[in-house]
C-alpha cells in the first residue's frame, strides 16, 4: 500500500478515512483538507442456513429462529424503531457489560415498554382465550 502523498510504502491509516500514509508529515500535508470517514459497510449476513442454525444452550424460553425472523416483517417493530431514543436504549443495551441492570431501567420508559410489546405481540402472541390471574 503507498502513501497518499507522496507514493512511498504506507505504514499507517488516517483514523478518519482510513488513507494509508508513511509518516508524519505526510500526515499533516493530508490534513491540511478536511476527510471523511468511509461509507459504513452494511453488515451481510449469511441467512441461508437458517433451517440448520440452532442454540448451543437453548432454554424453556428460547425463541425460534423463525419467530425471530418474523420480527422483521412486524410494522409496529419498524414503527418503533424509528424513533431514534429506541436505537440510542438498543445500542446502550448491546455494548453494555450488564444489560439486566440497563434493562429493568428503561422497561420504566413507555416508548421502550412500546418497543418491547411489539417484539412480544410478534414471538409470543396471546390468545385472545389466556387470561391472567
Amino acid at each position: 500500500m503507498s502513501c497518499i502523498q507522496c507514493e512511498q510504502i504506507a505504514k499507517y491509516k488516517c483514523p478518519i478515512c482510513r488513507e494509508p500514509y508513511c509518516s508524519v508529515p505526510c500526515y499533516k500535508t493530508h490534513k491540511e483538507n478536511p476527510c471523511n470517514p468511509p461509507p459504513e459497510q452494511p453488515k451481510q449476513i449469511d441467512d441461508s442456513n437458517d433451517k440448520e442454525r440452532e442454540y448451543d444452550y437453548p432454554t424453556e424460553d428460547t425463541v425460534p429462529v423463525e419467530k425471530l425472523k418474523q420480527l422483521e416483517q412486524s410494522t409496529d417493530l419498524k414503527k418503533c424503531l424509528e424513533n431514534p431514543h429506541v436505537r440510542d436504549i438498543l445500542e446502550l443495551l448491546d455494548k453494555s457489560p450488564y444489560p439486566d441492570e440497563l434493562m429493568k431501567e428503561y422497561m420504566q420508559e413507555p416508548i421502550f415498554t412500546e418497543f418491547v410489546d411489539a417484539c412480544l405481540k410478534v414471538v409470543q402472541p396471546q390468545d385472545e382465550n389466556d387470561t391472567f390471574l
